[in-house]
């Protein structure tokens, strides 16, 4: 026994003997793609806090400062933390390749490689409009095109406007820290052209110990204001400190710094700024406040010249009135969805009852940037297509996948024949979401799975008559689409819209941790009791890492073919609006 314990002891010593210690590590990262002439922190991070002189670092074969052109920073010791590190913010360099190395000691040597690359002139696009989907699965649109257009012998009976569109193409979404992302990282991707970690917002996840000291890159907001005349507008009907509408000026390893990304907002000025979100702009004396400080973001913005909007009628009579510059915050949390908007009346609309939707913002943006001589950027998200499958909500997802979709036919009109606006519609990530048949109250049996109808038995559901607008006028109907979420915690399935408010799936149980189904939705003749699938302390789904589909057309779409990754949509914007160079 004893010769046995020394035999495991040797081995064990001898395997730890040849781990190979911990490596170097570079930003940007391996593989990265660099626009020409875009802004980045460059930063080298040495494991066991080395001195200078332990050091190298170059780029094919030349220091970083010569490359660069400007003195690099040497830290020892960063932060009081045991690595040292090795900066340059604000670099740049002309188009590319490049070979990055960076050595310690005489064991310790790691390489990354980036591409940069150049745009040609004069650029093809006068306009871009971004669309995004937050959370808008392949499920999403097919439901919308269900509920709205209606389907008939296995057709349907039109087109959502996103699908009639010139091309297509599968995007991954993935970060470099995990396989399924979030919407900061995967916004990120978009408006920076890199990848990232989940949480961060313009900025790679190196060990900064404060959330705004990380290594940043600009994003395209940013560039378009500091190398064209053109003006920028950013649109949501979440919080417009949210992830997705702050990737296009913020710099953070944390979205939850709301404070910061307001102040964010300032120091870029997009022309147009609509959302909700009003308590972080105030300054912390005023009531309702949610700011530490005592500055006032909507007086600083209306002494930069903006107009401010806290209503529907505000932003019109805006627009009538000949503004260029807008902040709109319409709520002091999200704005409320088109379900609950326009059928339900529930979430806020009591409080808030002229709040504006993503179609009417969409318009009010367009009127306002469009007589700019040099164009525009605009970034529309429909954000609680995520927050509502979150939930378990597909009624309220479905409705405001259909509100982007209108959304997207207004800049489709906009754009016309003219071919000079290129449009894209794409969702930052997927949810597990699949329609699988239909619930039919006329089905025998006291279950709801005795009412799912499925394959031959699918009969196609019975939504009263659609609007003017695409939405049904009635959804809590005998036979509806049954659809289903792949991740969950321990609810309860009624297989019914929630008419009384936005669904809350799971809430805590006794012990304070562990989440339970809400019986509030257990009541009910069919409700069916769910074991869910995620960890019990989850209270709501989660994303998925299935590719999503991009549709897009205009100058540059062409360029979406087969599958990309995330960072490529930034790529073309850069490309058709020739943002490269000096």
């Amino acid at each position: 026994m004893q010769a046995q314990r020394l035999l495991i002891m040797t081995v064990a010593g001898s395997l730890a003997a040849a781990a190979p210690a911990a490596a170097q590590t570079i930003y940007p990262i391996n593989r990265a793609e660099i626009l020409e002439g875009s802004h980045f922190d460059f930063k080298v991070e040495f494991p066991d806090a080395p001195a200078s002189a332990d050091v190298k670092v170059t780029i094919n074969g030349k220091s970083a400062d010569e490359v660069f052109g400007k003195p690099t920073t040497f830290l020892q010791n960063e932060e009081g933390q045991k690595h040292s590190a090795l900066w340059l913010r604000g670099a740049s360099l002309p188009a590319g390749s490049y070979t990055v190395e960076a050595t310690q000691g005489a064991d310790r040597k790691a390489t990354v490689k980036w591409e940069g690359f150049a745009t040609a002139q004069p650029r093809r696009a006068k306009n871009v409009i971004l669309f995004i989907g937050d959370g808008m699965s392949v499920a999403n649109r097919t439901a919308a095109r269900i509920l709205s257009k209606g389907l008939v012998e296995g057709r349907y009976n039109g087109e959502l406007a996103m699908d009639d569109m010139s091309d297509m193409a599968l995007i991954s979404t993935s970060g470099t820290d995990s396989v399924v992302t979030d919407s900061a990282n995967a916004a990120h991707a978009y408006t920076t052209g890199h990848k990232s970690c989940v949480n961060a917002l313009g900025v790679y996840c190196a060990k900064n110990a404060l959330t705004l000291d990380h290594p940043k890159v600009e994003t395209i907001a940013e560039l378009v204001k500091r190398k064209t005349g053109m003006a920028v507008g950013v649109v949501t009907n979440s919080e417009i400190e949210d992830a997705t509408p702050a990737s296009m000026v913020a710099h953070t390893r944390r979205r939850s710094d709301f404070n910061d990304i307001v102040r964010m907002f300032y120091d870029v000025k997009p022309d147009v700024i609509m959302g909700g979100g009003s308590p972080n702009f105030l300054a912390k004396t005023t009531p309702g406040s949610k700011r530490t400080d005592g500055e006032d973001f909507i007086a600083k913005f209306k002494e930069a010249g903006y107009t401010l909007a806290t209503t529907k009628a505000e932003m019109n009579a805006a627009v009538a009135g000949g503004s260029k510059k807008l902040l709109g915050l319409y709520n002091t949390g999200n704005i409320d969805g088109a379900f609950d908007l326009r059928l339900a009346k529930k979430g806020t609309t009591s409080k808030f009852p002229d709040q504006p939707d993503v179609v009417e913002q969409t318009k009010a943006a367009i009127a306002m940037l469009k007589g700019n001589p040099e164009g525009f950027l605009l970034m529309v998200e429909s954000a609680r297509i995520d927050k509502y499958s979150h939930s378990l909500d597909w009624e309220r997802s479905v409705f405001d996948t259909i509100m982007l979709d209108n959304a997207v036919k207004v800049a489709k009109d906009f754009a016309g024949d003219r071919n000079d606006t290129l449009i894209i519609v794409v969702p930052d990530h997927a949810h597990p979401i699949s329609i699988i048949g239909t619930y039919d109250d006329d089905r025998p049996g006291q279950l709801l799975r005795d009412k799912l109808g499925v394959y031959a038995e699918s009969a196609v559901p019975n939504y009263g008559p659609v609007d003017a607008d695409g939405y049904p006028t009635d959804v809590d109907t005998s036979r509806r689409l049954a659809v289903v979420y792949g991740s969950y915690p321990d609810p309860c399935d009624t297989g019914r819209p929630a008419m009384n408010g936005e669904r809350v799936p799971a809430v805590k149980g006794p012990d304070g941790k562990t989440n339970i189904a809400n019986e509030k939705d257990c009541t009910g003749p069919l409700a069916a009791r769910k074991t869910g699938n995620l960890p019990f302390d989850a209270n709501s789904g989660v994303h998925s890492a299935d590719d999503v589909i991009l549709t897009a057309m205009g100058p540059g779409a062409e360029k979406f073919r087969g599958h990309k990754p995330n960072t490529y949509v930034f790529r073309v914007m850069a490309e058709s609006l020739a943002l490269g160079g000096k």
